[in-house]
């Protein structure tokens, strides 16, 4: 990962590799602009303690996560996490996100609910190597985070949500749909073995999330 793509990671929803990277830009947005909760100063970050969060956004807030991520609704969002000192002048912080958001079906457009339960773990360093040229290589670690003048505890959860988000969202009528597709044969046909039939439902996949494109698109 490069040191100008590192520096921007927690901000940027189009910089994911967990995600198709089409279906993320869709969503490249600045999330510092949905405060949740005050960002930490780091100069009152004093006496080395850890700091206990537990971040609840009301319904209001949790409209307007759903808006700036693409979302039907976002139901329930929790953020619980301990930011503890980490040697001399670095944080540590680990937590747990928590969520029940409901999304679109990619193929029949019906709503999916979807409850989330992802760890979340980010360092913060304040001293980090200076790029001497345009292309500097960077560890592989994207928890990594440099150590500015705050700790944006919103953008971290906010980020941590959309990248739990399923990149697929299916209803339970497309999968109905997807299985009596593939086993539909001529009578007296054998069954299809399930190795064989993986490829085809990826396929079928492929199609209508371009279809779905196509007509966002219009």
């Amino acid at each position: 990962m490069r040191l100008q793509e590192w520096n921007t990671r927690p901000y940027i929803f189009a910089k994911s590799l967990k995600h198709d990277e089409a279906r993320m830009s869709e969503h490249a947005t600045d999330i510092t602009t949905l405060s949740l909760t005050p960002p930490l100063r780091a100069t009152r970050l004093e006496g080395r303690k850890p700091h206990e969060i537990d971040l609840q956004p009301d319904a209001e807030q949790r409209a307007r996560i759903a808006q700036m991520l693409g979302l039907e609704a976002v139901r329930k969002f929790r953020f619980t996490a301990r930011l503890s000192p980490l040697g001399r002048s670095d944080w540590d912080l680990t937590g747990t996100l928590g969520a029940t958001v409901v999304q679109s079906c990619a193929v029949t457009l019906n709503p999916v609910t979807t409850r989330i339960d992802e760890p979340v773990r980010r360092q913060f360093l304040a001293d980090m190597p200076e790029p001497e040229a345009l292309e500097v290589e960077m560890p592989e670690d994207d928890s990594l985070e440099k150590l500015g003048a705050e700790i944006d505890i919103s953008a971290i959860a906010i980020e941590a949500l959309s990248l739990a988000l399923p990149a697929f969202p299916r209803s339970e009528a497309a999968r109905d749909a997807d299985e009596l597709a593939l086993e539909s044969r001529p009578p007296g046909a054998a069954p299809i073995a399930e190795e064989k039939v993986k490829p085809f439902a990826k396929l079928a996949d492929l199609k209508a999330k371009l279809e779905q494109r196509e007509r966002d698109e219009e």
